[in-house]
């Protein structure tokens, strides 16, 4: 920092008038020596004129000591200003040192943050991995408790891990996707030496149980967390679910949310137990439950909601069991049951609402279950061209068609008994054209069309053996 070195006021004035003082002295002594020491004579009597030149000299000397003074005033003045501004420079100089000091020390506390947070995420992927594996490992146990405990460990981890949460799902779904063979099965072994055959089948029956408890854990573990609402850190919605080919036995994802991501269930059995998919909600993304195969327990989507998306259940066959899809609704997007079979058990679509959007029945075969569309059709399409109805019965008794179209083009009744009774046409156009009717038995006694359907020009004359028309059609001419 710059110094200013400067004596007092009074101590820097009178040195300046005595070296003043001195330096008019030495003058006079200088100009008398030049003129050679000339002497002074007094007068007796001191002149005005004398008297008025000792005043001017006094006058000069005191002016002359102003003079001095001021200059000392002034010269300190300049150097307080100058002292001033260099400070204020100086001042300058030390605000921006310290605002480089503090954009580097930023800097500096920048990069260890971010070292810190490399290595923190470099421990935390490493921390994470060794979780995976170590649940992956116990997933492989032999031991049905230590699987039971991988579950849980790689369902924790993916609600820790976000970055791998798909992976820790995937992984969970492909244990479900496994062979197995539900207990009733693995019981049944047939017995050559009795002792050893019991024992043998009472063995493979408890692990068989304990596996089950197993899988349906998972399930439940990932309708848990399906559940919870999307904005949670620990939801799953939204992420992808491979359950392709797996066997059900039961199993709970009532409630869950599919929203958005991929979800197949293709090809998967459910061969017992009760599965409930009562209440989800499928919003977006893909579902397929394409060439799966229901052939018992009980499987339930009774008020499941299908909002846009797509949803397959192509191929499906329908053999044993029960299928409920009442209280369903299917609104916007498209779901197809096309070439699904219905050959056994009981399906219900009572009070299931189609909204909008476009549901393909086309291709389906009905040979022996029993189906109940106690359904409403309102807007959209509803296709059930080429559909085939052999056997059981295929009740839309009590159904409303009040909106959209609704195709039977190119429909065929072999058999069975196929029931419109009760069912209301209120403003849904309903086609029937290229229909075959040979045998069994299509009741159409008490619908109600507000809207007439549209039937092939032939069935309205002379309608075959089988289909019953309500009255108003029968007495047409």
């Amino acid at each position: 920092m710059p110094e200013l070195r400067l004596w007092g006021i009074r101590r820097s004035i009178t040195s300046a008038v005595v070296a003043a003082l001195l330096l008019v002295g030495v003058l006079i002594a200088a100009a008398l020596w030049y003129a050679e020491w000339p002497g002074l004579e007094r007068g007796a009597t001191v002149t005005a004129a004398t008297l008025f030149d000792l005043l001017k000299l006094v006058f000069a000397v005191v002016a002359g000591i102003g003079g001095v003074a001021a200059l000392v005033v002034a010269y300190r003045r300049q150097r307080v200003a100058e002292h001033t501004n260099a400070l204020a420079e100086f001042a300058h100089q030390l605000a921006h040192a310290a605002d480089l000091r503090a954009e580097v020390t930023k800097a500096l506390a920048e990069a260890a943050d971010e070292r810190a947070k490399t290595e923190t995420d470099r421990n935390g992927v490493r921390l994470f991995n060794e979780r995976f594996a170590k649940a992956s490992e116990q997933l492989g146990s032999e031991k049905a408790a230590v699987r039971l405990a991988g579950v849980y460990a790689m369902a924790g981890l993916a609600d820790d891990w976000r970055h791998g949460r798909q992976t820790c799902i995937d992984v969970l779904c492909a244990y479900v996707r496994m062979p197995y063979t539900p207990p009733d099965v693995a019981g049944e072994t047939p017995t050559q030496d009795e002792d050893h055959a019991a024992l043998g089948a009472a063995d493979r029956a408890r692990a068989a149980r304990e596996e089950r408890e197993v899988r349906h854990t998972v399930i439940r573990l990932v309708g848990r967390h399906l559940r919870i609402a999307e904005d949670d850190a620990a939801s799953w919605c939204g992420y992808d679910f491979d359950f392709t080919g797996a066997v059900f036995d039961g199993g709970d994802l009532s409630g869950a949310r599919f929203s958005g991501g991929d979800v197949s269930f293709e090809g998967a059995t459910f061969n017992g137990g009760d599965v409930s998919f009562g209440g989800a909600a499928f919003s977006g993304g893909t579902v397929s439950f394409g060439r799966a195969t229901f052939s018992g327990g009980h499987v339930s989507f009774g008020d499941a909601t299908f909002t846009g998306g797509r949803v397959f259940f192509d191929g499906v066959t329908f053999g044993g069991g029960d299928v409920t899809f009442g209280g369903a609704t299917f609104s916007g997007g498209e779901v197809f049951f096309d070439d699904a079979t219905f050959s056994g058990g009981e399906v219900f679509f009572g009070g299931v609402t189609f909204t909008g959007g476009r549901v393909f029945f086309d291709r389906t075969t009905f040979s022996g279950a029993r189906v109940l569309y106690l359904a409403k059709f309102d807007g959209g399409w509803v296709s059930f061209e080429n559909a085939a109805f052999r056997e059981g019965e295929v009740f839309f008794a009590g159904a409303t068609f009040s909106g959209g179209d609704v195709s039977f083009d190119g429909a065929t009744f072999l058999g069975g008994k196929v029931s419109f009774d009760r069912a209301t046409f209120s403003g849904a156009r309903v086609f029937f054209n290229y229909v075959i009717f040979n045998g069994g038995h299509v009741s159409f006694r008490t619908a109600r069309f507000h809207v007439p359907p549209t039937f092939e020009d032939g069935l309205l004359g002379h309608p075959p053996d089988g289909l019953i028309l309500p009255r108003e059609f029968s007495d047409r001419p």
